[in-house]
């Protein structure tokens, strides 16, 4: 398992400092307390986070409150983390030889993350924990559940781990790394370990599981129409469906022709690198756009790219009606850090472009960045489906047209200023 620093390309200074299963580590670690983080402000401004994912309620007022149990997970799992990478920093002291000789500290942190998930720990709820694992056993082949039954924490969690695709491939790097006779799981990241396909199907699993929802979600729709007889006016003929659908599916030609960028001969497709690139480059286009699009007016019901409705003198231009963040400037940070970092995570998707040893600490700075994205986007699809479920629900039956911002009832008073 230890590589041959006299045969390995040389480490470079970021992955001599943090290794890739210490990036993977910290990565997830920093998602746990971001979590917390979510569950923390939105309840502060009366958004029932648990409620809206149908997750366990509390048994006594004397349990901890949701927020403050997922920060003593985080910290179950940063305590550990702080000390092994103290330890490895200590015995490793910089030299490429030790950092491969010592792989077993990381792997063995890798190991607590399992064990802090799965094993029944005493504090950590045995109902939480059960619920967790039923929800990730779900999703992992794209099942969803009902509605009643927690389908938004079920989409939640999916989307999650759009944003971790990634770091799954990172993940499966660093394994494949550890097991192999040729390379140290600390050593210079090998992506192409285990062979071309593996990496880029890993990345793209995410996306297939939230297409699947999505395929899923319209032929419940159909079904429900089917049995009543009539097209429901909040479903409407489930074509939001296949809209979001086709937008998980725009990821899948970034992903493909990155890997065959990467190919040694990518010639031989009978497609020149030039032309490679350039389709690469409008699958990029394609997917940040659409994705970004989505964001705002799906995800958050927001009107800025709704000509009719922006303008409406009743809330601020491009933004809704009934709004829970106190300042209006928190939705405009919002969309534009959105759109940027859509745009960057769409060229981290792509495995051609890790080749570049000196590249490391940015390729980990774009994965933290969108983990950050994806906790920003919480806070606004959160309070979205809040909205939905207390004004009214969004009409499903439009497709890629208006969202109406008339929708929700007006018999509650605006929250924001």
């Amino acid at each position: 398992m230890d590589g041959d620093p006299a045969v390995e390309p040389e480490l470079d200074g970021f992955s001599r400092v943090l290794p890739l299963p210490y990036r993977v580590a910290l990565i997830i670690v920093l998602g746990i307390w971001a979590w917390g983080l979510n569950l923390h402000y939105l309840s502060l401004i009366r958004i029932d986070v648990p409620s809206l994912i149908r997750y366990p309620s509390r048994s006594s007022p004397h349990h901890l409150p949701h927020h403050l149990s997922c920060y003593r997970i985080a910290t179950f799992l940063s305590i550990p983390l702080a000390l092994s990478l103290l330890l490895f920093w200590t015995l490793t002291n910089g030299s490429p030889a030790d950092i491969a000789a010592w792989e077993i500290l990381p792997n063995l942190y890798l190991l607590v993350l399992v064990v802090g998930f799965i094993a029944p720990l005493p504090f950590i709820s045995r109902a939480g924990r059960s619920r967790t694992l039923a929800t990730l056993k779900r999703i992992s082949i794209g099942g969803i559940a009902e509605a009643a039954d927690g389908k938004f924490g079920d989409i939640l969690l999916a989307d999650a781990l759009t944003s971790y695709a990634k770091v799954l491939g990172d993940l499966f790097v660093s394994l494949c790394m550890f097991f192999s006779s040729s390379h140290s799981s600390t050593g210079p990241p090998n992506r192409n370990c285990g062979g071309a396909f593996w990496v880029p199907f890993i990345i793209s699993i995410p996306s297939l599981i939230r297409l699947r929802q999505c395929v899923t979600e319209y032929f419940r729709v159909q079904r429900a129409n089917a049995q009543t007889g009539s097209m429901s006016k909040a479903t409407g003929w489930g074509g939001v469906h296949l809209a979001n659908a086709l937008k998980y599916s725009t990821a899948f030609p970034v992903i493909i022709l990155s890997a065959l960028q990467r190919s040694p001969e990518p010639d031989k497709y009978g497609v020149s690198e030039t032309v490679l690139f350039r389709m690469w480059m409008v699958a990029v286009v394609v997917n940040s756009g659409y994705s970004f699009w989505w964001d705002v007016m799906r995800d958050w019901d927001l009107t800025l790219f709704s000509p009719r409705e922006r303008k409406n003198p009743e809330y601020p231009f491009g933004l809704r009606r009934y709004r829970y963040f106190h300042a209006k400037e928190f939705y405009y940070a919002a969309i534009v850090m959105d759109g940027l970092l859509r745009c960057t995570w769409s060229l981290k998707l792509s495995p051609h472009l890790d080749h570049f040893n000196d590249l490391e600490g940015g390729i980990f700075t774009m994965e933290v960045l969108e983990v950050l994205r994806r906790w920003m986007w919480i806070f606004f699809r959160a309070e979205t489906e809040w909205v939905r479920t207390h004004r009214g629900p969004a009409p499903d039956d439009i497709l890629l047209g208006d969202v109406n911002s008339n929708r929700y009832d007006d018999s509650e008073t605006d929250r924001s200023d």
